[in-house]
Order: C-alpha cells, then sequence, then structure tokens
C-alpha cells in the first residue's frame, strides 16, 4: 500500500518542512545563494538552449554552443554543491532528505548527462552533432528537474501561509 506524503517525509500532513526545519531554511545563507544561482542557471540555459539549437539548425556556432554549455555545466555543480550544503544546514544531512530524495536522484541524472558531455567534448568520443543531441537530453532532463524543484518551491509557500501566525498567536490553517 503506497505510503502518505506524511509518512514518506514524517511530517504531519506531508508539510514540507518542520518548524524547526523552516527555521534553519531561514537562517541559512545558503538559502539566498539558490535563489541567486536557480534563476541564474535557468538564463544560462537559455542562451545555450537557443545557440544549441542555432547550431543544430544550420551548423554555424559550434565553439559558442559549446562555450554555452560549458557555462551551463559549471553552474550547474555550483547550485548542486551549495544545493548539498543548503540540505545540510536544513535537513541534517547532504543529500537525499526524505523531503527532497526524487529532486536530488533527478538532479544525479542531470549532472551525468552535463559530466558525459564534457568527457565527450574533452575525449573527442563524439562528432559535434552528437554532442550537441547529448546536451538537449541533458537539458531536458534538467527541465523535469527544474519542475520539480517549482512544485517544491510552490509547496513551502502555500505551506507558510498555512503557518502564518494566527490572530491569537497560535500557528494554525486558515480561518
Amino acid at each position: 500500500m503506497p505510503r502518505s506524503a506524511g509518512e514518506r517525509t514524517g511530517r504531519e500532513g506531508g508539510a514540507l518542512y518542520t518548524p524547526e526545519q523552516r527555521r534553519r531554511r531561514d537562517l541559512s545563507r545558503w538559502t539566498l545563494v539558490q535563489g541567486v544561482l536557480a534563476p541564474l542557471q535557468f538564463a544560462v540555459f537559455l542562451v545555450s538552449l537557443v545557440l544549441v539549437l542555432r547550431y543544430l539548425a544550420g551548423g554555424e556556432g559550434y565553439q559558442a554552443a559549446t562555450l554555452s554549455i560549458i557555462a551551463k555545466t559549471l553552474v550547474l555543480y555550483a547550485i548542486m554543491v551549495t544545493g548539498a550544503l543548503w540540505e545540510r544546514d536544513v535537513f541534517g544531512q547532504y543529500l537525499f532528505a526524505p523531503a527532497f530524495f526524487w529532486e536530488d536522484a533527478v538532479s544525479f541524472v542531470v549532472i551525468a548527462l552535463h559530466t558525459a558531455y564534457l568527457a565527450a567534448i574533452l575525449s573527442g568520443a563524439l562528432s559535434p552533432r552528437s554532442q550537441m543531441l547529448l546536451a538537449l537530453a541533458a537539458y531536458a532532463i534538467y527541465l523535469v528537474n527544474a519542475a520539480q524543484f517549482l512544485v517544491k518551491l510552490r509547496m513551502a509557500r502555500l505551506q507558510a501561509r498555512d503557518w502564518a501566525p494566527a490572530a491569537d498567536g497560535a500557528f494554525g490553517g486558515r480561518p
């Protein structure tokens, strides 16, 4: 029988954070770093995606596309390292905290594909077209992962709204 979200996370009602985890999240310097790196990574992704598609469509701009994919990969590595530090601050472990297990798992697929791309350009194992197709595969999984994190961000905002102090100072649901 499938377990409820609350049973999977150890939190009543499947809440993303306990009050203590929410406090640690709000105090962690890595929360701000993640808040800056996530949109930066998405902007780099969009530019890179255009350059990769331009190369695939017309055969022009291989070097620009390659440099953009390398930049995207470096930002990805930075967000993964700082994300692990954030997870340690909030949940007490570097990765695979129950509340972010699947996001972390998919992140590793994204990292593996980006790293395979770097290995391909360094080794010359793939043709330029195949390299770009590998980058597109990495980007497709990245979009899935970004969507996962956007869902969690929405959950956190809804939870924060539900935990807002009531008029009597108690924490609770909506009036």
